[in-house]
């Protein structure tokens, strides 16, 4: 019995305390020599929903995301949550009123993920159109200040096209900057990248407390499930999200905001 409450209790610190700030500096040769570094807030599976992520909640995040001033926020899918167990259902209108007030030099760059097709991706992509700031990016390419952002639409439902986005990014400069809801692209991904952003996996969302989970939503497993990984001199970043999928409930993963500093190669 008191296990049991111990881990109830655990669970909903879990799942409602504030996003821990993961950082991290990288270098790119997008960035001239002796130029000023920037920095990329990064969001990803805000699910917002009933118990766990009401708007007001978002509202609160943004306002944090706000505070470090952030010259681009990416946001890499699965805005919204339309699982059985939600308490509230919100209207489009609703999710991303709160994402309307991220400020950004560069703007707020999305891509979208699999809920956000599930629930109504029209819909939600008409009512993001409506703020100059965001911009929805799906296998195509936007230049966006000094980075060239490139966005894949949704891998797991079998909408993403590498080829498409590839293409697109290809009279863009500066960082180049991959967004994919899904971590699986990341070996398909062009070896020019500089960094790619996903989420999708919730680092397990419900997680063993030595690491690992049972359940990823990777056909990879853990290799690309969570943080920070390299492959043929790519780096990809796996959040872990902000809310929550299938089951309210967060245990032993946290809900995570990414800052991520771009350096000019060398310095």
């Amino acid at each position: 019995m008191i296990v049991g409450i111990a881990v109830l209790a655990k669970a909903w610190h879990d799942t409602m305390r504030d996003p821990v700030v993961q950082r991290i500096t990288i270098e790119s040769s997008g960035l001239p020599d002796n130029t000023d570094a920037v920095r990329i807030a990064f969001l990803t599976d805000i699910h917002v929903a009933g118990p766990d992520m009401p708007p007001s909640r978002l509202k609160r995040i943004v306002a944090q995301v706000n505070a470090m001033e952030p010259d681009l926020v990416a946001i890499t899918g699965d805005l919204v949550s339309e699982k059985m167990t939600a308490t509230t259902i919100y209207s489009p209108e609703e999710i991303v009123a709160p994402l309307a007030e991220l400020r950004a030099s560069y703007g707020v760059a999305i891509v979208p993920g699999n809920h956000d097709h599930w629930f109504d991706w029209p819909a939600l992509s008409a009512e993001l159109a409506k703020h100059p700031n965001i911009s929805v990016i799906e296998n195509s390419a936007l230049q966006m200040g000094p980075f060239a952002v490139g966005g894949v639409d949704d891998d797991f439902t079998g909408r993403a096209d590498i080829a498409a986005t590839t293409a697109a990014m290809q009279n863009l400069s500066g960082v180049r900057l991959w967004l994919s809801h899904s971590p699986d692209i990341f070996p398909s991904v062009p070896v020019n990248a500089d960094l790619v952003l996903a989420g999708h996996t919730h680092c397990g969302q419900i997680a063993y407390p030595w690491g690992g989970s049972p359940m990823t939503m990777s056909d990879f497993g853990d290799k690309f499930a969570c943080g920070v990984s390299e492959l043929h001199g790519k780096t990809l970043i796996t959040g872990a999200g902000l809310g929550t999928s299938l089951l309210p409930v967060r245990l032993f993963t946290q809900p995570e905001v990414w800052l991520i500093e771009v350096r000019p190669a060398g310095q």
